[in-house]
């Protein structure tokens, strides 16, 4: 922000403090305490400086010379010098001459629009020649130089349009037209899309909101009505179109920060009357105003105690009140709190904490003792962390390696490894040309490496084991973005036969067991059950992870489309888990049992069973039963084959029994297996393979 410390002194009097003008010197030590360094000062003609002070991202009240002496006001006990004006007598209706229609008031909240006729364009005098000049703006003529000056003074960009070069004597704000062009004031012409806002007349663009007037409504010598347009526009929105035709102006650099819709009234009433003044122009009465709802003043409690407590300086309540008193802030006293009315101009004041930054800023940050030894604690990892690290170990100790890759992919691989109902978030800048989208998965980077380790030659026995825990991104179709951390793991298949995929795929949910076990413990209730593929880079025969009756994940191979456009040579299993999810019960509550005094017996069961029977019903079956001593059941293998038959499988189980007290005879395990192979019959169209 360029600012000129003689028209800064413009709006700062002596006040209480009885301190004369502000010197560069003093302007530039006070900007610095409270927050806004200077980044360089140079002299200038009549006596001044001129000094370009960095405003942060959240203080766009400050983007002017008023704010910037409010500032110092607050600190230096100076009285803040408002700008004072005197509305000129007005003729005739501002509706006779204009209409508005504001069809976008979500990203438009307030738009106004004045009308002075007769104006007499020309060159501007003397005072606001220097003024603009002292901040490096060139004059151009009286309409045109108050619109920069009041940006300048106020903060408040504005802008002028020729009233008889608007088609229909009307102002329409909507988003532009695919394909429509604009010459903008700068010479530029421009194709639009429809995801920048305009502000139209009855036929065409006129305008870029919140960025860029147009050429073909601009104000020039012949001109002699003029259209005042002061609006507010959505943040977002002005950023989006300002790099999209790669165009940064002093009115767009400010809405990107936000304009306070609340003061628009009193700034547009400002510039209608130097334009009356500097043009000899007569004023319509009232102003054409459209827009959303206009929003109530923000307020917020402070505590005293609390204060003092986090800035660590004994600041009595009085001078808290004043400090705060000091930028604008409405107090008022309830008990042991203070109610706070938020000023319309700051919109970074939302919390308690918000307003005692404010107190230890005003105060002065070197008035904070700094202790010569600062207690530290030290804390454990958080159990999230531990969880992390606990499993990224367990990994490695199955075979897997970590990487760590680009959260950036192709537009062809966000794609084909895009969840269903999402879309993807890409960005705009030419650095990520070939890899411009925020990648939905974690998969895809895990193939690009697979496929570099294959190009190196890395060949290891049982083939290449990799993971990576990190941020996926996407959106919903409404714009809501969607981000979480994901654990993405990738095994080779040995071969592309039936079989030889099913043992990579059981070897991947062991791996998956494995995990869930260490966050969540033994009795956690996961699931594997058979879905269609969640996105389109993935095998039919895919499978939803649920994790205690949520869906947290998926387990599948890659298709023969995916694995051909990474060039793979061999079939891959991948799996992604919502690491936050499988974290969620970690650590596991410990569970201690005596180990048995008397042996079991294992009995392996054969059945032949339809191809379409998953293993989740077999031990839903054995749950069911209670067999009795019965431990539990366990998977021992598939086969498939001619002697089995078509549509067919033979599953291959394993019971376990034991008795607390005695040691079991097979004469009383033979009853429970025969139970069990009747019931599998009935439930399951189960055979007993001979």
């Amino acid at each position: 922000m360029d600012i000129s410390v003689r028209w800064l002194n413009d709006y700062l009097a002596p006040g209480a403090s009885g301190l004369g003008e502000v010197s560069p010197d003093e302007a530039d030590a006070v900007l610095t305490h409270a927050g806004f360094p200077i980044e360089s000062s140079e002299p200038r003609p009549n006596a001044d400086t001129y000094l370009d002070v960095e405003i942060t991202s959240n203080r766009g009240d400050c983007l002017s010379h008023v704010g910037l002496a409010r500032e110092i006001a607050a600190s230096t006990r100076r009285q803040l010098r408002l700008p004072e004006w005197t509305d000129p007598p007005t003729s005739g209706d501002v509706a006779e001459h204009l209409t508005l229609d504001n069809r976008e008031p979500g990203v438009c909240p307030l738009f106004t629009a004045r009308v002075i006729r007769g104006c007499k364009v020309g060159p501007s005098p003397a005072w606001l020649v220097e003024r603009l000049e002292a901040v490096g703006q060139r004059s151009i003529n009286n309409v045109v130089d108050i619109t920069n000056f009041i940006t300048f003074e106020l903060g408040h960009p504005c802008h002028v349009f020729d009233l008889n070069k608007l088609a229909g004597n009307a102002l329409v704000i909507r988003w532009a037209r695919d394909g429509e062009r604009l010459k903008t004031l700068d010479g530029r012409e421009h194709k639009l899309a429809s995801d920048i806002l305009v502000v139209a007349d009855a036929e065409r663009a006129t305008s870029l909101a919140g960025v860029i007037g147009g050429g073909e409504s601009e104000v020039s010598d012949d001109t002699t009505d003029v259209v005042l347009e002061m609006a507010t526009w959505d943040p977002v929105t002005v950023r989006t179109a300002s790099r999209r035709i790669k165009t940064r102006t002093d009115a767009s650099f400010r809405f990107e920060r936000w304009v306070s819709a609340r003061e628009i009234g009193s700034a547009s009433r400002r510039a209608a009357a130097l334009i009356v003044e500097l043009t000899g122009g007569t004023l319509c009465a009232g102003a054409l105003e459209k827009g959303a709802p206009m929003p109530n003043p923000v307020t917020a409690t402070l505590r005293p105690q609390r204060a003092r407590d986090i800035v660590g300086v004994d600041i009595p309540d009085d001078e808290i009140v004043r400090l705060l008193e000091a930028h604008e802030i409405g107090v008022v006293r309830a008990g042991a709190r203070l109610r706070c009315t938020i000023p319309a101009f700051r919109n970074d004041l939302t919390r308690e904490i918000d307003l005692i930054e404010e107190v230890c800023r005003t105060h002065g940050f070197d008035s904070i003792p700094v202790l010569e030894r600062l207690p530290v604690k030290i804390h454990p990892p958080q159990p999230s962390e531990r969880g992390a690290r606990e499993l990224g170990t367990l990994l490695a100790g199955m075979g897997f390696y970590e990487t760590v890759t680009f959260s950036f992919v192709t537009p062809e691989a966000a794609s084909a490894f895009m969840p269903t109902g999402l879309r993807a978030v890409a960005v705009d800048d030419e650095r990520r040309a070939a890899e411009p989208v925020l990648r939905p998965s974690v998969v895809p980077s895990l193939l690009a490496c697979r496929k570099s380790n294959q190009d190196a030659g890395v060949d290891l026995p049982g083939g290449v084991r990799l993971f990576e825990a990190s941020a996926v991104f996407a959106e919903t179709d409404t714009g809501r973005s969607v981000e979480h951390r994901n654990l993405a793991l990738l095994i080779d298949a040995p071969g592309r036969s039936t079989e030889e995929l099913g043992r990579a795929v059981r070897l991947m949910r062991g791996v998956i067991e494995t995990l869930v076990r260490a966050a969540a413990g033994p009795d956690a209730d996961l699931r594997f059950d058979p879905s269609e593929p969640p996105m389109p880079a993935l095998d039919a025969a895919s499978a939803c992870i649920t994790l205690g009756g949520e869906p947290v994940g998926y387990l599948a191979p890659i298709n023969e489309k995916t694995r051909k456009r990474f060039d793979l040579d061999a079939p891959a299993i991948v799996a992604e888990v919502n690491l936050d999810a499988l974290l969620a019960s970690y650590p596991p509550s410990a569970r201690v049992t005596t180990l048995p005094e008397f042996p079991g017996v294992e009995r392996d069961v054969s059945l032949v069973v339809p191809e379409g029977l998953r293993w989740s019903e077999v031990e839903a079956l054995v749950g069911r039963l209670g067999l009795d001593s019965c431990e539990g059941c366990a998977f021992v293998g598939v086969y498939r084959g001619k002697s089995v038959g078509a549509g067919k499988k033979s599953l291959t189980l394993r019971l376990r029994f034991r008795h607390a007290s005695r040691t079991l005879r097979h004469e009383e395990v033979d009853p429970q297996i025969q139970r069990f192979v009747t019931e599998a019959g009935d439930a399951l169209n189960a055979t007993l393979r001979a």
